[in-house]
């Protein structure tokens, strides 16, 4: 159902900056479709943070689809980008990918192994892959295709011929500088990540200044490819332009209305694809609050095109929560399609949803996962009874569809930590888990494995990849014995209460039931009173026969849910390990 905005009291985020758009797109570009732009830089793994820059006006765009109005959501790939640093940690890539700095990306080898073209495609394709599942539509834009082809070749010529205004508005900013940042290093599981400027080309210079003055024009050389280069002359009613290399010494005469092996500036190339693009709405990172940032000087800029700045809302940093070892000991940072296989795309889409750009949040891979999972079933169940506050149903709305249908979900979503814990105990037995699920609730049984699928797919995953071994759940093979023997009297009791009613109780329900209530029998109360009804020292009680039960069935303290691993383990097994 579309979400119509009626006040901005009651409408959420998306729904005010949707409102906003479609006003303004109506005003500059009346009876077209709306524009909305991302911009992405494939120079090495396409991080969380970056998916920021895309599921922020993807949200918008898709509402004003829900509203019956046309849009196209461009994803720029800047993909003619020079080739700046070789990251750390990519596979298949070594020292001698140094050699190609300074290259467009698309000029330079794919990983070792990379069934793709080049870089570029190579780290594109993983984000194509993760915004399909996560319902992402948008026009792409190769930003490579786009020069080469001499799409952009009016634009360039007229920012030749205006390189004087050009660098008028950049010399305001030259001479200020902006806030020093700390550079200190963060660990992954700490880490912010932020999306770079657009394109993540915020670190490029702002134009060839060399002898012959300020040119917003950089050529990729001749004869090494790289853009080491410097234009020594040019003329404007010719287009006659001359540059050489610094770094292979190479040098020639070009005449620009026919030449398609260079590009604008950053600070020049933004703007002109606002105004060549229309673009309505395109949010920006954090850094560009700073003096002389792309977005401030590209509001100026694109006037010299004949174009208005977006409407573009910063959007803050997301956060990394216990960034799974596997990974950080790569020197990675964590993608989109990490965090796919560890949650489902309704989940990950309500992250971005929930929050205003203006606000930062953590995306989990450590136990937090589980608590995010039990938020996201109560607001499940609150939509479903009808009680949820509208910002909440519209955040949930956009999580789980898109203007084009309802993504695929489980058709069973058990909780996550249980089907986390059942995916530990049986180390991938799926017989044993669904064997454990299917008592789960012995009215409804589970018939196939398929039925909880993808979340029990995404919980062994998480399991294998994110937690430490030392961590994970190994159910003992023979009785402890020795501990069995020093338990005093008490201890013994509450071990035969729990075996008594282990096989009128064998359900999820009835096992919480049992182990909650075995202390409290044992006290003298009812298996049915209440915390209220009860002394403190029930609490007590409680902690103390659940190590108990935790020592004899995997040897630690604590561990999965209790009911949870009474039903893995099994109850033939559980009796001979609790000593019957």
């Amino acid at each position: 159902m579309p979400i119509v905005a009626q006040s901005t009291e009651t409408t959420d985020w998306v729904s005010r900056f949707a409102d906003e758009v479609i006003e303004e797109s109506e005003r500059r570009a009346p009876g077209k479709p709306v524009v909305v732009a991302s911009g992405l830089s494939p120079s090495g793994p396409i991080h969380l943070g970056n998916l920021r820059e895309v599921m922020t006006p993807h949200l918008v765009a898709d509402e004003i689809r829900r509203r019956g109005h046309q849009v196209r959501h461009l994803i720029s790939w800047d993909d003619y980008d020079r080739y700046r640093k070789v990251p750390a940690g990519v596979p298949g890539v070594d020292e001698t990918w140094a050699e190609h700095i300074g290259k467009p990306l698309t000029s330079v080898p794919a990983p070792k192994g990379s069934p793709y073209p080049n870089w570029a495609e190579h780290f594109k394709a993983a984000m194509v892959e993760s915004l399909a599942e996560l319902g992402v539509e948008f026009d792409g834009i190769s930003q490579t295709e786009q020069y080469t082809s001499g799409v952009y070749r009016e634009q360039i010529l007229h920012a030749m011929r205006h390189r004087a205004d050009i660098d008028a508005i950049l010399a305001q900013y030259r001479t200020k500088k902006a806030p020093a940042k700390q550079q200190q290093q963060k660990p992954v599981d700490e880490a912010e990540l932020e999306a770079a400027e657009g394109s993540g080309a915020a670190a490029e210079d702002d134009g060839s200044s060399g002898s012959a003055g300020y040119f917003p024009y950089k050529p990729y050389c001749g004869n090494c490819e790289k853009d080491l280069t410097t234009v020594t002359s040019y003329d404007d009613d010719s287009t006659e332009l001359t540059y050489s290399c610094t770094s292979c010494g190479f040098s020639e005469t070009v005449r620009l209305n026919e030449f398609n092996r260079g590009k604008l500036v950053w600070k020049v190339d933004w703007p002109m694809r606002w105004a060549y693009e229309g673009v309505i709405f395109e949010p920006s990172g954090v850094d560009h609050s700073s003096p002389g940032s792309s977005f401030q000087v590209g509001g100026q800029i694109v006037g010299i095109f004949g174009g208005k700045q977006p409407i573009g809302p910063m959007y803050a940093f997301v956060g990394i929560s216990g960034m799974a070892k596997m990974s950080s000991s790569k020197g990675g940072v964590p993608t989109p399609a990490d965090a796919l296989k560890i949650m489902e795309p309704q989940l990950l889409r309500w992250l971005y949803a929930r929050r205003r750009p203006n606000q930062s949040f953590k995306v989990a891979f450590d136990q937090e996962i589980q608590r995010l999972y039990d938020e996201w079933d109560r607001l499940e169940a609150k939509v479903a009874d009808g009680s949820v506050l509208p910002a909440d149903a519209a955040a949930h709305s956009r999580a789980v569809r898109t203007a084009s249908g309802e993504l695929p979900r489980t058709p069973r979503p058990l909780p996550y930590r249980t089907l986390a814990s059942v995916a530990d105990i049986t180390a991938g037995h799926e017989d044993q888990a669904l064997r454990i699920l299917s008592d789960l609730d012995p009215a409804n049984p589970l018939t196939s494995l398929d039925e909880a699928r993808p979340r029990y797919d995404k919980a062994e995953a998480w399991i294998n990849t994110h937690v430490p071994a030392d961590q994970r759940t190994i159910v003992r093979d023979e009785p402890d014995t020795e501990l069995l023997k020093s338990l005093d009297e008490q201890a013994r009791e509450s071990l035969r209460l729990l075996l008594d009613g282990l096989a009128d109780n064998w359900s999820l329900d009835g096992l919480t039931h049992l182990v909650y209530g075995v202390p409290k029998v044992q006290a003298g109360f009812s298996p049915d009173a209440t915390p209220k009804e009860l002394p403190a020292e029930i609490k007590t009680a409680q902690r103390t026969f659940f190590a108990l039960l935790y020592q004899l069935l995997v040897s630690r303290d604590t561990g999965p849910r209790l009911p949870t691993l009474l039903l893995a383990v099994g109850q033939e097994r559980v009796r001979a390990l609790l000593g019957e």
